[in-house]
C-alpha cells in the first residue's frame, strides 16, 4: 500500500469513527470554532486537573479533513499536560506550514513524530484545506486560554 493510500485510510477512519465524540458532563472548559469558507464547525470540551488534560470530548460537522483532524487531536492530547499540548500544537502547525525540504515530523528528528496527525501532511498540497485541518487546533487554543485564565 502506498503511503498516500495509508494516510487516506487513516483520515477516513478518524472521520468515520471519531474518537472522543460527545460532550463532557460537569465542570469543564469549552470552545467552539467555525470555518465559514467551507461550513466546518467544531466544538471542544476539556477537563483539566492539575495542568493535565484528563478528559476530552468533541462535536462537529464538516469535511473529512476538519473532523479527522479533531479526532486525531483529541487522541493525542488526552493525558498530556497543557505545556505538552502547546508543544504538540506548535509541531502540528509547523507541519502544516513547512517549506519544501523541511519536515518537522521526520522520524529521524527526536520528538517530532505526531502519530496519526502525520496523515494530514498531504493537506499542504491544497492550501485552501489547511484551514480545515487547523480548525480543531484553533478551537483547542481558545479552550486552553479559558483553562489558563481559570488557574
Amino acid at each position: 500500500m502506498a503511503l498516500e493510500e495509508l494516510y487516506r485510510e487513516v483520515i477516513l477512519d478518524h472521520y468515520r469513527n471519531p474518537r472522543h465524540k460527545g460532550r463532557l458532563p460537569g465542570a469543564h472548559f469549552h470552545a467552539e470554532g467555525q470555518n465559514p469558507s467551507c461550513g466546518d464547525e467544531f466544538s471542544l470540551d476539556l477537563a483539566v486537573e492539575d495542568g493535565v488534560i484528563v478528559q476530552v470530548a468533541t462535536q462537529g460537522q464538516g469535511c473529512s479533513i476538519s473532523q479527522a483532524s479533531g479526532s486525531m487531536m483529541a487522541d493525542i492530547i488526552k493525558g498530556k499536560t497543557v505545556d505538552q499540548v502547546e508543544e504538540i500544537t506548535t509541531k502540528f502547525k509547523l507541519m502544516m506550514d513547512i517549506e519544501e525540504g523541511e519536515n518537522p515530523v521526520d522520524p529521524a528528528r527526536p520528538g517530532a513524530v505526531l502519530g496519526d496527525l502525520e496523515a494530514l501532511q498531504g493537506v499542504r498540497k491544497f492550501p485552501v484545506r489547511i484551514k480545515c485541518a487547523d480548525l480543531p487546533w484553533a478551537t483547542l487554543a481558545d479552550a486552553l486560554e479559558e483553562a489558563k485564565a481559570a488557574q
